[in-house]
Formats: structure tokens, C-alpha cells, sequence
């Protein structure tokens, strides 16, 4: 049981590693994009890409999962030859879905693209991405055969393959095609994850063909007579993963949405096409990737919880969930709260340093305030689904999305709010399931919630350093620095000013990073340092 244990957490270490590197990767890869393409290009590729997750969700979301729990179910029984067919039917039908996907977008990009988005230029970018959604389902069925087994290396690998695929054609294609127009690098950006899925997959298949001898050794010793029929298979397939798929399509959905009435409102205001188009670039191609970077923390904590929240349902400990539960909904607010001040006090800075653009801090100024709301999801998500609730967490999310949609028709429409509509849409929309999420938190863990140590100590180190922030970016400007080295500088100091005022005020306790990986060692180190006041 013990190797057991051992070998489950290292691969849920070893996903979560490559989760951290994949979205940091993913995050990271849009700043020179934005730089090369510009905001015409982000708009172009960032109104492609909401299609393409809609069609992906509903090709491998949940898919993958189910198709892990049906293999583990049989390798646990010995069942190898059943487990084999699992996958085997699985690999067919979700390659099956993918191309009929995949087609389905080829022909309906010229409609997308003049219709829904008012826009030819976005067609390029969309008959790009099409052949993704192929490559890409393929891909999920060996993720989740593998996982079936146990085995999360191969998985892990091909997360990260893939993603530096993506990245490396993205620019190769973008640079080669510029001179031919922005449409077409776009379209070239939008050929990233294409490029990406097929190096994800030639891994996985490499993978496959260096084990397929030791898996049939086991069905060899398989003497089990009984196989299920291809039709139960696929209808097991579908009855656990279509609820997966309902929840998985929610965000996708909201950035198509976006894509649409952003443009059109923006055009109904009296901006222009091209203009619209430049507005709704620096919303999703460079403010929304900068607040989606600080919160790879939480996605991290949040898949921590989830299996520390079970463990202690199991041990039907209430006392220990509702410590683990507190203890994650104050890192969120812990690493949410100075990342959203620090983005809100230079966020001009930040996006002329990062894409020459000052314009674009004017929608990272107000998207800055959903990083909290954001991380304080992601973490009460996690929650929420250690402890069995798993229907909640989409619920919400759907009521978010649908505050959010109503705010971006009703605010990016008027001239002088424009597109910091859009943006304060995508923050209610993140702050109604934080709000909901945290009472059903508190509900079903039974959490007493002392809000002076969960978020007015933090809230008030992070004002603190907002000021300091703010103060040093001026000083630092008026003795000579450079715009973007005052504005490293001032980040950096930001970063010591918080942990000071967060310690000094006895804002850190020691239990808050025992549950995560190489805790114990930090909580040693700043012990010495008397951070442990309480």
C-alpha cells in the first residue's frame, strides 16, 4: 500500500510539473507574438482559437479521464485484453470525432469568420487551426491509456513536447508569413498547435511501440473469456465523460462569446474594424495572458488540494478539511491580492515593457483585479471537488459566465468605457463563482473563516506594497532609470516589500506550506527568521 501511495503521488508530481511548465510556456509564448504579429494580429489569432477549444472540448474533454478509469478498472482486476480493447475502441471513436470536427470547421470557416465576426481576415486563422482537433484527440486517448496504467511519464513528456512545438512553429510560421500580411502571419501563429499536437503525438506513439511488449506479456496471462462489446464500451465512454465535456465547454464557449460581441460592440460604439480588432488584441492576446500568469501558483495548489482534501474525507476528519480548506483559500488571496495590485499600479509600465504597447495597460488595468478572483476559483474548485461536490464549481462558473456576457454587451458598447467593459465583464465573471465557490466552501467544510488572517492582513501588505511600488517606479523614473528598468526594478521591490509586510504583521503560518511539495524545508528556513508568529 505504502509503494502504492508513493507511486501515486509521484505522478500526480510529475503532472502537475509539467502542468506548471506547459501553462507557464503557454502564458509566456503570446508576449513576442503580441510584439511581432501586433494587436490586429492578436485580435485575428486570438478570435480563431476560442473555436478551436469549443470543438476540443467537445472532442476529448472528459474523454481521456473516462477512458483512465475504465483501463485502471480492469488492470486493477487483471483484465488486460479488456483494458486493450478499451483503448482500442476509445482510440477509434475519439480519431473518428476529431476528423469529423476538424471538417466540420474547415467548413464552417468562411461563415465564422464573416458572420460571427464580421471580419474575412479571422477565416485564414480559423481553417489553420482546424487540423488540431484531429491530432489533438488522438492524442488525448494515449494520455488516458496511459494513465489507466499508472504510468503519468509519457503524459507528462508529451504536454511538454507538444507545447514547445506549439511555441517554436508559432514563430517560425508567424515571421515567415508576415510579409504576405497580417492575416496570414496570424494564420501561421494559429498553425502552432497543430505542429505542437503532432511533435505530442509522435512521442506518445513512441512511447507506445517501447512498452507494447510488456503489455502483452499481461494479456497473455489474461485468462479472462469475456470481453465487453464495442457498443457498451463507447456507451460508458460517454455516460462519464459528457458531464466532464458540459462544465469543459463553459470557458471556451465565454471566449467565443467575447470574440463576437466584443467586436460588434466595439464596432456598434464607431471604431472600426481594424480598430475593433487592435482593442480586443490587447484585452485576450497581452492583458489576459499577464493575469493568467500569476495564477499557475494556484493551479498548482489547487491540484494539491484535491487529493489532501480526499484523504481527509476519507479519514472523515473534519477538522483537517476544513484546515486544508482554509489553507488554500488563503494562498489564493496570498498570491492573488499583490499580483492584482502590482498589475493595477504599473500596468501601463508592464505592457510597454513587455509589448511597447502603453495602450494595452488600459485593459490590464481593470482585468488586473480578476488574478484574486481567479486564483480564489481555482482553489476553491479543487475543494469543492476533494470533497465529492464536482457539479458545483460548473454551476457557478455558469452563472459567471453569464454576468460577464451580459456586462461585455452592455458596457463595450458605450464610447467612452469600450473595451474596459470587455475587461470588467471577465472580472465579475470571475468574481461571481469565487463568491459562490468560497460559501459552498464554507458550507460543506464547516470552515470558520477568521477574516482578519485570510484577507485583511494580506489585504493590507499588499496595499502597502502597492504604495511602495508606485512610489519607487516614480523616484526610480526622476533619478535617470529607463522606463522598463525602473519598472523591473520597482517589481522586484514590490516582491520584498509584500513578504516583509506579510511576515511582519505575522500574516504566514506554518501549516499553510506543510501540504505542499519541499514544505516542511521552507517552513525550517523561515523559522529562523521568526515568520511564525501565531
Amino acid at each position: 500500500m505504502a509503494d502504492k501511495k508513493n507511486s501515486f503521488l509521484k505522478g500526480a508530481l510529475i503532472l502537475t510539473a509539467a502542468g506548471f511548465i506547459v501553462k507557464a510556456l503557454g502564458a509566456a509564448y503570446r508576449i513576442p507574438l503580441a510584439l511581432l504579429i501586433k494587436d490586429e494580429g492578436m485580435g485575428l489569432y486570438q478570435m480563431a482559437y476560442p473555436i478551436y477549444l469549443i470543438l476540443l472540448a467537445i472532442s476529448t474533454a472528459g474523454l481521456p479521464t473516462a477512458i483512465s478509469k475504465m483501463v485502471s478498472e480492469d488492470v486493477a482486476l487483471g483484465r488486460y485484453k479488456n483494458a486493450y480493447r478499451i483503448f482500442v475502441v476509445s482510440l477509434l471513436v475519439l480519431a473518428s470525432v476529431g476528423l469529423v470536427l476538424t471538417l466540420v470547421l474547415v467548413a464552417g470557416a468562411e461563415l465564422l469568420s464573416t458572420r460571427v465576426y464580421q471580419n474575412p481576415k479571422a477565416y485564414y486563422s480559423i481553417i489553420s487551426i482546424a487540423p488540431a482537433i484531429f491530432f489533438v484527440s488522438i492524442m488525448s486517448c494515449f494520455r488516458g491509456f496511459f494513465q489507466g496504467l499508472q504510468d503519468m511519464t509519457p503524459s507528462a513528456i508529451s504536454q511538454i513536447v507538444e507545447q514547445i512545438g506549439r511555441v517554436v512553429a508559432v514563430f517560425i510560421l508567424a515571421n515567415l508569413l508576415l510579409p504576405y500580411g497580417v492575416e496570414f502571419a496570424a494564420a501561421g501563429a494559429a498553425f502552432g498547435p497543430v505542429a505542437g499536437a503532432v511533435a505530442g503525438l509522435i512521442v506518445l506513439i513512441l512511447v507506445y511501440y517501447n512498452k507494447k511488449g510488456h503489455l502483452i506479456k499481461k494479456m497473455s496471462s489474461d485468462t479472462s473469456q469475456t470481453l465487453e462489446s464495442f457498443l457498451h464500451i463507447i456507451y460508458r465512454l460517454f455516460s462519464f465523460a459528457i458531464p466532464i465535456t458540459l462544465g469543459g465547454l463553459i470557458s471556451p464557449f465565454m471566449n467565443m462569446a467575447d470574440a463576437a460581441i466584443v467586436n460588434a460592440r466595439l464596432q456598434y460604439a464607431g471604431f472600426s474594424v481594424k480598430r475593433a480588432t487592435e482593442l480586443f488584441g490587447q484585452l485576450t492576446g497581452m492583458a489576459a495572458p499577464l493575469v493568467n500568469l500569476p495564477v499557475v501558483a494556484t493551479t498548482a495548489l489547487s491540484a494539491s488540494l484535491v487529493p489532501a482534501i480526499s484523504e481527509a474525507m476519507a479519514l472523515n476528519n473534519r477538522q483537517l478539511i476544513a484546515s486544508r480548506a482554509e489553507t488554500g483559500m488563503r494562498f489564493s488571496i496570498i498570491f492573488g491580492l499583490p499580483a492584482a495590485v502590482g498589475m493595477y499600479v504599473l500596468a501601463s509600465p508592464i505592457t510597454i515593457l513587455l509589448y511597447k504597447n502603453a495602450e494595452a495597460g488600459i485593459s490590464l488595468e481593470v482585468l488586473a483585479w480578476g488574478v484574486v478572483f481567479l486564483a480564489l476559483t481555482q482553489t476553491t474548485t479543487g475543494i469543492l471537488q476533494g470533497i465529492g461536490k464536482t457539479t458545483i464549481p460548473v454551476t457557478n462558473m455558469l452563472y459567471g459566465a453569464v454576468i460577464k456576457v451580459v456586462i461585455n454587451y452592455a458596457l463595450t458598447g458605450v464610447p467612452h468605457i469600450n473595451i474596459k467593459g470587455a475587461a470588467l465583464g471577465t472580472v465579475m465573471g470571475y468574481l461571481i463563482p469565487s463568491i459562490l465557490n468560497a460559501w459552498q466552501v464554507v458550507k460543506w467544510t464547516n470552515l470558520r473563516v477568521d477574516l482578519n488572517y485570510m484577507v485583511i492582513k494580506p489585504a493590507i501588505a499588499a496595499a502597502i506594497m502597492g504604495i511602495g511600488v508606485k512610489f519607487a517606479h516614480s523616484e526610480l523614473m526622476l533619478i535617470g532609470f529607463s522606463q522598463n528598468k525602473a519598472t523591473i526594478v520597482a517589481i522586484a521591490l514590490g516582491v520584498i516589500i509584500y513578504a516583509l509586510a506579510l511576515i511582519l504583521m505575522g500574516g504566514l503560518r506554518k501549516e499553510d506550506l506543510e501540504l505542499l511539495p519541499g514544505g516542511r524545508r521552507i517552513v525550517t528556513v523561515l523559522k529562523k527568521f521568526g515568520a511564525f508568529r501565531r
